[in-house]
């Protein structure tokens, strides 16, 4: 017996038949319900009948070399919370911060094993069943920053911020250290997850840019050269 919920579902979004099936076996005998595609189309009207506990997709589909970031795109509108996974053969630094920037909360290439995917797999489901199973209290604030840990939330001056669930992890372990600079391995650490430097970087650029679309003042996530982040209350706040 496995110790992940056959009732979560994945959704699997993949054109070559044997690839797909091999992902779709590993999943279900790692515990999960899959419910696999070929195009994005037939992924994104499975999705909006039902959404699913987290999507794996690949970027090139068919015909249409960018189908899966279109994808990613039309799911992270649906849903700001969806947990969505890249799982491509494309391994450029383009590809990689173009997916994270759409949205994506972790991208792998295809040259991983299938034990590696359920693991980066089961951290992102874990990620939100801790937080929000969180024994601590789910609210606390930082400056004008709310952060709600068992909505996944935030908000910057009462006005909500749409983050990933990989975004609200980075802020929310940033803001519990105001002024403390946190070094992309500790980042990585707290927020429970495997990335390289340039895609920290990508998650950031991504955050600050939701932030200045509430608040062009927006400042308060720092670059400390050379060493990482930090967060720290603006003048003004």
């Amino acid at each position: 017996m496995t110790s992940n919920d056959p009732n979560r579902t994945i959704v699997l979004v993949e054109d070559e038949p044997a690839l797909r099936d091999n992902y779709r076996l590993a999943l279900e005998k790692a515990g999960y319900s899959v419910q696999d595609f070929a195009t994005a189309e037939a992924a994104l009207t499975a999705v909006k009948a039902r959404m699913p506990d987290l999507a794996i997709i690949d970027i090139g589909l068919g015909n249409d070399s960018e189908a899966g970031f279109a994808l990613c795109q039309a799911l992270r509108g649906l849903s700001d919370r969806l947990p969505i996974l890249f799982l491509t053969a494309r391994d450029s630094e383009l590809d990689v911060i173009s997916g994270l920037r759409l949205g994506a909360d972790d991208y792998l290439t295809k040259d991983i094993s299938l034990a590696q995917i359920i693991t980066r797999v089961n951290t992102l489901l874990r990620r939100v069943d801790v937080l929000s199973q969180s024994e601590t209290t789910s609210l606390h604030s930082v400056g004008p920053l709310s952060i709600d840990q068992e909505r996944l939330q935030a908000t910057w001056r009462e006005r909500p911020v749409d983050l990933t669930v990989t975004e609200f992890w980075l802020v929310a372990s940033l803001a519990s250290q105001q002024g403390q600079v946190n070094s992309r391995q500790q980042l990585m650490d707290a927020a429970n997850v495997v990335l390289d430097d340039q895609t920290i970087t990508a998650h950031v650029k991504r955050i600050r840019k939701k932030f200045h679309a509430i608040d062009s003042e927006f400042n308060c996530i720092q670059t400390v050269y050379g060493l990482g982040y930090r967060w720290v209350e603006g003048l003004d706040y």
